[in-house]
């Protein structure tokens, strides 16, 4: 338990922030703990998935609930890396190939065999554009495919490529039985360890223990994820007993007055989600790297921990989070230094006048905790002499602006999409200006670009991290990016569930080894 400072030790930021914090959501505990199933576990998601083929579904719903019906040929574990999943080993005799060696006695849930040529047409049917998606991108640099026995697939690469068996690891593509086409969107077949039952759009979808799995089997007969998008609805079936499990969906004050009912518990775990301040570099104030430091040491994360996430969030140096093989924990963070703000902003000609150096306009979805962030960097960016302008859209315009460069600052998140060091290219890389790619700051460096290019063609890991954490390290010091936290994972769940284990990544595997015990 994290102890919490008095208003007495607070500051003026952390003094604005309890204020804003005031009116914290209080849930009357009354006696309706309703009886459930015994043997279904009902977890609480916010949206549908949009498609449950896992060559075409990209929201966070989708990946998530196909994991647990697909099985992909690698798995990640806890350094987010990959690991054997159908492939139990793979060889790399040269940069452009890769053998596979597939588990043997893996089963779809029709009960056909997985082999090898499953595989194939699982990403053929991509390559050759059998099945329309955006995901074919990131293959681009497979060439073909062979099978030459059933246990063996064979990729054959155009050019080096270390991100691909990143591609093809946990929720990045499951593997669909031969010849599937579009049915698979309303009736999924895979090989993991539930299987699909039903789905009812905005509504709910129900999936049942595959007994037949490979693999460890999962101790709870069924699971029921039910569409709740209204978080004081969620917190209502939680309380009630209706609903068993939420992950990543409710206010930290909200958790906060859950976690005092005696039939919740609530599981934390250090998470990969970052937040994020990005600058637009074309920008004629902000193309200054002084202005922007200056903004990073102006800005006090420490209060907006502690008072605006309830201390569930850890500062974050890098968009890496610590639990990947290649992050870079030698980069020196932008401690809260506001002499040396000044001092910067000085040096780049920005002199205050009337206590003003110069506006500066921030866009933000309409997100209350977005807007409760902004509002305090408002106030620590105006004690050195910068007034920021606060404009807030619903997240589908807020989206679209920063997209199409519409914007001075901005405040995002990364979700999943920075857990590889592919990241960097994505978001960094000169070519990913958009809509080629996420640089979406318009940031170029040669020697950035270098270091990409040669990490991405670079397949052994101990060769490839130095070159990420000299990427890591350029980042610190251009700063395109202000790196603000990482999210925890927070799950709030009913006492009768048990057996639960969070991964960094905040997927839904802890579905594989939770039960349901009585009490």
């Amino acid at each position: 338990m994290r102890e919490r400072p008095g208003l007495g030790s607070l500051t003026p930021t952390s003094r604005l922030l309890f204020a804003f914090l005031g009116t914290i959501l209080l849930l009357p505990f009354l006696s309706c703990y309703s009886k459930p199933d015994a043997n279904t576990l009902v977890m609480l998601i916010e949206s549908s998935p949009t498609n449950l083929d896992p060559r075409i579904g990209i929201d966070a719903q989708s990946e998530r609930i196909d994991n647990l019906i697909f099985d992909d040929l690698l798995s990640r574990g806890d350094d987010l890396n990959v690991a054997p999943g159908l492939a139990e080993r793979w060889d790399i005799p040269d940069p452009l190939t890769f053998i596979f060696h597939l588990h043997r006695g893996a089963k779809f849930h029709d009960g056909r065999p997985l082999t090898s040529r499953d595989v194939k047409w699982t990403f053929d049917s991509l390559l050759q554009g059998k099945i329309r998606s955006t995901k074919a991108a990131v293959y681009k640099f497979v060439d073909h495919i062979d099978a030459p026995d059933d246990a063996t697939v064979v990729f054959h690469m155009k050019e080096p490529d270390a991100t691909l068996l990143w591609n093809l690891s946990d929720g990045a593509m499951g593997i669909v039985p031969y010849a599937s086409g579009d049915e698979i969107t309303l009736h999924p077949i895979g090989s993991g360890p539930f299987k699909f039952v039903s789905a009812e759009t905005d509504r709910e979808v129900v999936l049942e223990r595959n007994d037949d799995y490979w693999r460890e089997k999962a101790k709870v007969g069924r699971v029921r994820f039910a569409v709740v998008p209204d978080e004081t609805t969620e917190a209502l079936e939680l309380r009630k007993g209706s609903g068993d499990i939420a992950i990543n969906s409710l206010t930290p004050d909200t958790v906060v007055t859950l976690a005092r009912n005696p039939n919740l518990a609530v599981d934390t775990g250090g998470g990969t989600r970052l937040a994020y301040l990005g600058f637009n570099l074309r920008d004629p104030i902000l193309q200054d790297v002084r202005v922007r430091q200056a903004i990073a040491y102006a800005l006090d994360r420490k209060p907006m921990i502690e008072y605006l996430w309830r201390g569930e969030a850890q500062s974050a140096r890098s968009v890496l989070p610590v639990q990947s093989w290649a992050y870079n924990g030698d980069v020196p963070p932008y401690l809260h230094d506001p002499d040396k703000a000044k001092q910067l902003l000085d040096a780049a000609g920005y002199r205050e006048v009337n206590g003003v150096r110069f506006h500066i306009t921030m866009k933000t979805s309409t997100d209350a905790n977005t807007r409760l962030m902004v509002a305090v960097m408002q106030q620590q960016l105006r004690d050195v002499g910068i007034a920021l302008d606060i404009r807030s859209f619903e997240f589908a315009t807020f989206f679209s602006d920063v997209q199409h460069g519409a914007f001075q600052m901005y405040g995002l998140r990364w979700i999943g999409g920075n857990e590889d060091p592919d990241i960097f290219e994505y978001a960094f890389h000169s070519s990913k200006f958009p809509p080629n790619g996420a640089n979406r700051d318009y940031y170029f460096n040669p020697k950035v670009d270098a270091l990409i290019d040669k990490a991405r063609r670079e397949i052994d890991p101990k060769l490839r991290k130095p070159l990420y954490a000299d990427v890591q390290q350029i980042l610190a010091d251009d700063l395109p990016y202000i790196n603000l936290w990482y999210l925890d994972n927070v799950l709030v769940h009913t006492k009768r569930v048990q057996g639960i284990k969070l991964n960094a990544a905040g997927n839904y595997d802890f579905l594989r080894t939770a039960e349901i015990v009585s009490h």
